[in-house]
């Protein structure tokens, strides 16, 4: 029951960090195209276009560990599973074929949000 609980309540936090990072990036000028696009390979938190540049964001909402810890959940197994679940929402969605790309963190600390713009890249 207790572990049916914490997962309620991270999953809560998750959804408001994800609310955060939502008008954070609308204030930042970025426009919101879609959230939690899911794949057979994973999940991205947010979809967004800041000028002609389509941006794929993860949101970390963690109250207890700072931005310092944010390796430990964006790991490269974590950023593989952003790059193909990009690649599944582009060819689902041509019209943004052609588009530069790009990879953003928003982090929701205790006290600050931080967006983190390329904070990786697809590697080849």
């Amino acid at each position: 029951m207790r572990e049916a609980q914490q997962t309620a309540g991270t999953t809560g936090l998750g959804r408001k960090g994800e609310e955060r990072a939502a008008l954070t990036l609308e204030a930042a000028g970025l426009g919101i195209i879609a959230r939690n696009v899911r794949s057979p390979r994973g999940e991205v938190d947010i979809v967004a276009m800041d000028g002609e540049t389509l941006v794929f964001v993860e949101v970390k909402a963690w109250s207890a560990y700072g931005i310092e810890n944010l390796r430990y959940g964006l790991n490269s197994g974590k950023q593989r599973r952003i790059i193909e679940t990009a690649k599944y929402f582009l060819s689902s969605h041509r019209k943004y074929n052609g588009k530069a790309v790009r990879f953003d963190v928003v982090f929701i600390g205790k006290e600050a949000v931080t967006h983190l713009a390329s904070a990786f890249m697809e590697r080849v």
